[in-house]
């Protein structure tokens, strides 16, 4: 009910108002304030902080007019703002005498019942209230009542409780943006759908409509519906900025990348620039293995999140697919740098050091990653396979029994136990272990062949391994 805080135009007015009720107040005064005067000396009070000299003044108003509703509202809200609901109650009951269908009254008692959590209390007096209201004050009874649902986590009847908005006002902007946030949430996709293709169907140009529409699709990786859903919504309203956005997570999930570049591209013209969507442009290139530009919009991203260890990695990442290992230890570096206990980072500098014959270098960078994610399989398998390359069979060995301590018996440790003791000349407790790798797991056995194909040319592992693929 407050008004903004007065601005300089007002100071004239207001301060000869404030001279006469400083005369009002010391009984001074001959002429008295009319009710509007009250309530902009009570509104300059509270809103300059003064709960005090704003709850006397209305005590004094109320002495000049004892039936004034707004000036007890005024009152409640002054109360309310000050945590003293009892009060405020109290002064709403009294209000309530005189003005029994105020939209303000009913809306500040439901907040104080709300501040007090009692949210059945406050669902039940907005629900009972709302039947006294029709048109745009039903609608923001509704709304306040979708709050309340939502704050007591009847997140259910937050729903419902937005569609009757949406019944009562079908382009109602606040219930059509909540309703889809709450349509996923509920897992109530498939209404959704029902609900806004009937709502599209009455009322064709209405993007909002539309748009969640393609929301519900999407929820449900419809992606082909959801994009013509948002196709309606961009042609009714072209710079609807998040239609561009989902339809080109959307094309992006169906690998077409060229479509999905468009729609972010036509996000940018209309948006302020965003990092993850500079960062989704890199991800389409990177795609298309278009590595340079790749990291052109992943450097967009940066500049806008420079903190984002993330986005470094990304970028490290496309140096390292066109082999240019100097370049990916620099961009990784800097991700590890952001993130010192990131065991992903770490692996990643100990692979590239690795192609780069930094062998040394690299098993530092392996055991890093260990000692940050010990119950991690793939950091293990890195410095195994890091150690193997080097020659350090015996190691090898023994990291692999502290591997199995940390992460249990896996077939991809079985694979590099064979591997390591058929370097080691250990053929029949090679052939053992390969066996158990293929018992427990047939379809890694690449992992085994890569790291030495002239294991192929015995005739007993592919015996072995011919016997497994016909299991």
């Amino acid at each position: 009910m407050f008004d903004d805080d007065y601005n300089d135009d007002d100071w004239g007015s207001i301060e000869d108002i404030l001279d006469k009720y400083e005369e009002v107040k010391k009984g001074n005064s001959i002429s008295i304030l009319d009710e509007e005067e009250f309530e902009s000396v009570i509104e300059y009070f509270f809103q300059n902080s003064k709960e005090d000299e704003a709850l006397l003044a209305c005590d004094i108003a109320r002495t000049y007019y004892p039936f004034s509703a707004s000036i007890l509202l005024l009152k409640a809200e002054i109360l309310t703002q000050s945590q003293k609901y009892g009060q405020a109650l109290k002064a709403l009951d009294e209000m309530e005498q005189y003005d029994n269908n105020n939209l303000d009254a009913v809306l500040l008692r439901a907040d104080i019942l709300l501040a007090q959590l009692k949210f059945d209390r406050a669902a039940l007096w907005l629900e009972t209230q709302a039947e006294n209201f029709s048109g745009r004050d039903k609608v923001e009874i509704l709304l306040e009542l979708s709050d309340v649902y939502d704050e007591g986590e009847e997140f259910d009847a937050v729903y419902d409780t937005l569609k009757r908005v949406v019944k009562i006002d079908r382009r109602n902007e606040e219930a059509l943006q909540k309703i889809c946030f709450w349509a996923e949430f509920t897992g109530r996709l498939e209404e959704s759908i029902t609900m806004h293709t009937q709502l599209t169907d009455d009322d064709p140009y209405n993007a909002l409509a539309w748009f969640n529409l393609g929301a519900a699709y999407q929820g449900l990786k419809m992606y082909e519906k959801c994009i013509d859903a948002y196709e309606y919504c961009v042609a009714i309203d072209e710079k609807f900025e998040f239609a561009y956005r989902n339809m080109a997570d959307a094309y992006m999930r169906l690998k077409n990348y060229d479509r999905a570049l468009e729609s972010l591209s036509k996000h940018i013209e209309i948006a302020r620039p965003e990092d993850v969507i500079f960062e989704a442009m890199g991800y389409c290139w990177e795609k298309r293995k278009d590595y340079t530009r790749a990291r052109h919009y992943y450097r967009q991203a940066s500049q806008l999140s420079p903190q984002d260890d993330s986005i470094f990695y990304k970028i490290g990442e496309t140096y390292a697919r066109e082999k240019q290992w100097d370049k990916a230890v620099k961009s990784f570096s800097v991700a590890l740098h952001l993130d010192k206990e990131n065991a992903t980072y770490c692996m990643a500098i100990g692979n590239c050091l690795m192609e780069m014959d930094v062998k040394s270098e690299a098993l530092v960078c392996y055991l890093n990653a260990v000692r940050l994610k010990p119950g991690n399989k793939s950091t293990w398998m890195a410095l195994i396979r890091g150690l193997f390359l080097t020659k350090y069979y015996d190691e090898v060995i023994t990291q692999l029994e502290v591997a199995r301590d940390h992460c249990g018996e896996k077939g991809d440790f079985s694979y590099y136990h064979a591997a390591t003791l058929f370097e080691m000349g250990k053929v029949k407790e090679a052939m053992l272990q390969l066996e158990k790798g293929l018992k427990e797991a047939p379809k890694k056995i690449k992992l085994f062949t890569d790291l030495n194909p002239e294991y192929l040319l015995r005739a007993s592992v592919t015996e072995l391994i011919a016997r497994y693929k016909k299991k």
